[in-house]
């Protein structure tokens, strides 16, 4: 199906229902995992575009929802820096992007977290006392976040190494 910038979407691959039925079944395992209904909708439907990059117009009309929805879900997104704002050479229109090393991007903030999670894990020792049982079981935790925010980086370098940046 073409844009009215000639560009193909590249639906011809998926029967009328599989798309979306896709992006709802993605976008319920975002949400299991945190993200707001209506961002992990668009994120979905950024990801399976053809050229990974869709108009407001384009959100609404693919998953049926109101161009206010695709205004807050893509503020949030934007937030995040999971999507960014690009225009297309003789367009008027804005279009929505995610960068292409998105995974990288998401990675890194969830290692962020949990350097974070591992300092309120210390703080909650201390004031609990390290020797308690309450103390050594935060201790597990904290040892268990440092060991991933060690090897994440470890990781990110290996598959950089692959030639896989993004």
């Amino acid at each position: 199906m073409g844009t009215a910038d000639g560009r193909d979407r590249g639906d011809q691959q998926a029967t009328p229902q599989a798309r979306p039925e896709f992006i709802e079944k993605f976008a319920a395992v975002l949400v299991a995992a945190g993200f707001p209904p209506m961002p992990a909708r668009v994120f979905v439907a950024l990801l399976i575009s053809a050229d990974g990059r869709l108009s407001s117009a384009e959100l609404v009309e693919q998953l049926q929802i109101s161009p206010a929805a695709v205004s807050g879900a893509v503020r949030y997104l934007t937030g995040l820096r999971l999507v960014h704002k690009e225009r297309v050479p003789g367009s008027r229109r804005e279009y929505y992007r995610m960068p292409a090393d998105i995974w990288h991007q998401v990675m890194t903030m969830q290692s962020q977290v949990l350097v974070r999670w591992t300092m309120l894990l210390k703080e909650g020792m201390d004031l609990v006392g390290r020797d308690t049982a309450a103390g050594e079981r935060m201790a597990d935790h904290a040892a268990y976040f440092e060991f991933l925010t060690t090897e994440m980086p470890v990781l990110f370098a290996r598959w950089e190494a692959m030639g896989r940046s993004g």
